[in-house]
């Protein structure tokens, strides 16, 4: 399908309930990196556009009705968004495709649950205590905790799953009553403006969502705004530093989802063409370019030539090619300048003595196309570059160890904590080793994250969670209320 079929205001942005011409005629160009070809233009926001956006916003929240809606209310719209979104599940994972390459297998099972998280909070409307009874510490009187909408919110999306990353944004901040400015990522504009779309369809009220697609350096300004009270931000741990920066600087609240260079600790009792299986996983999936993905192998001297030839067999026999072709496992990377990354990032590796034990080059058998063979190290240590630095694409380092406790101690040794694996098995192995491991996410045999849960890191990784109840709270303010008696009825059903 062609742009046109898909996206149907590519030169507009969505600000106040409305689809407007943007400040300038500047736009950007989104290619497909399968085919190197354009697949749409896009309006390209400057300052101006920022302001008005968030105009619009502090407008809806400070004096529109969102905010005043009972919860139930805003649920009933949330329903409604996941409605919408199963309805266009095709448009929204050939978008995907389109713009990223992610094979198109993957995109359409990975587009259909963003409907669920749309359904999840608006459900949770009715069972969340937005409003606590309380003793108090004098014991007399009634105390109150009440959770109230933190107000306008920026959420900067990245390119890599923007449909989903936007639902885990957008979705709790709704429901707490917030109104929200959605900044696409240059590279990934289609799915922020389709849930405009939506939100147009579904009669959101003026100013609650609006959608603008933006450079990093105009970015800053929705950033540095004044009138924004909470920057949500999924990315880089550079960008994500920076933002920290500037949200510090005026008291901003922020949550910050960043990188990572997780772990997989393979135990000795564990069966290790399994582990491959699972660990191929990580190339396959939007071509390595996740976050969380499990990009360093650790594994006991004894068992790590084994593992590489397992993972040798496994990562060989990925098929790479057309990410529409149904048999297609992994696409190209997203960009040619992810492309050069990635190629940098083997050729320092190579340098520094780590063997590629499969890949590290381009597939033959693809002329155009911004692709990577999906690569194995060997013999890496865990001070040279590729075991350090997120690479984000589809390479992963395989570090022999003397001991578990060693194990242990490796994977802890990195700025990240975003998400592990235990490869054991035995689940109390599993467990004990888990609790020991510095990740906001511990998986048992295989890359496994759960949203529905929470999802985070530690250190360098981030700030907050997304996801589940968990999510919902940092777009929450608490407010404590002492009053001299409870108000008649307040507990009754009517709050």
């Amino acid at each position: 399908m062609k742009a046109a079929e898909l996206i149907r205001y590519p030169d507009r942005f969505f600000i106040g309930g409305q689809w407007v011409q943007p400040a300038s005629d500047a736009q950007i160009s989104v290619v497909s990196p399968s085919t190197e070809e354009e697949f749409v233009r896009v309006a390209e926001a400057q300052v101006a556009d920022v302001e008005r956006a968030v105009a619009a916003a502090r407008a809806a929240f400070d004096d529109g009705p969102w905010p005043r809606l009972t919860h139930a209310e805003r649920g009933a719209y949330l329903q409604a968004f996941g409605d919408e979104v199963a309805a266009r599940v095709g448009t929204l994972s050939a978008i995907w495709t389109n713009e990223i390459g992610v094979a198109s297998s993957w995109s359409q099972l990975l587009t259909a649950p963003t409907a669920e998280t749309y359904r999840f909070y608006g459900e949770l409307a009715g069972r969340f205590d937005f409003v606590e009874e309380h003793r108090t510490s004098s014991g007399e009187g009634a105390g109150l905790l009440v959770r109230e909408p933190v107000g306008v919110v920026g959420a900067i999306v990245p390119w890599n799953g923007a449909l989903g990353l936007i639902a885990y944004k957008i979705a709790p901040a709704l429901l707490a009553g917030c109104t929200v400015i959605v900044k696409s990522s240059p590279e990934s504009p289609g799915a922020g403006l389709v849930m405009a779309e939506i939100a147009e369809k579904i009669g959101l009220p003026p100013g609650v969502l609006n959608v603008i697609t933006a450079e990093r350096a105009v970015s800053e300004a929705l950033v540095r705004h004044p009138d924004v009270d909470k920057i949500t931000f999924t990315g880089s741990s550079a960008a994500g530093k920076r933002i920290a920066e500037i949200c510090g600087s005026r008291i901003a609240r922020c949550t910050l989802e960043l990188g990572g260079k997780s772990a997989a600790v393979v135990l000795d009792d564990c069966d290790l063409d399994r582990v491959a299986a699972e660990l191929s996983m990580t190339a396959r999936l939007m071509s390595g370019q996740v976050c969380a993905a499990l990009t360093r192998v650790i594994v006991t001297r004894g068992r790590h030539d084994a593992l590489v030839e397992a993972l040798r067999a496994s990562f060989g026999a990925i098929a790479v090619g057309d990410p529409f072709e149904p048999t297609t496992e992994m696409g190209p990377l997203a960009m040619e300048r992810q492309r050069e990354r990635v190629e940098n990032y083997i050729a320092q590796g190579r340098k520094e003595g780590a063997v590629v034990a499969v890949g590290g080059g381009r597939p033959r058998h693809l002329d155009r196309g911004f692709y990577v063979e999906p690569t194995v190290f060997a013999n890496v240590e865990n001070n040279m570059t590729i075991a350090r630095e997120e690479i984000f694409g589809p390479v992963i380092s395989v570090i022999p160890v003397d001991d578990e406790a060693q194990a242990v101690a490796v994977a802890n040794d990195s700025p990240f904590g975003l998400n592990a694996s235990v490869f054991t098995a035995n689940a109390g192995r599993a467990y004990a080793v888990a609790r020991q491991l510095r990740s906001g996410t511990v998986g048992h045999n295989g890359f496994k994250i759960d949203f529905g849960i929470a999802f985070g890191g530690f250190k360098q990784s981030g700030i907050g969670r997304e996801g589940g109840v968990e999510g919902l709270l940092p777009f929450l303010e608490s407010k404590t209320i002492l009053l001299d008696a409870m108000p008649q009825g307040l507990f009754g059903g009517a709050a």
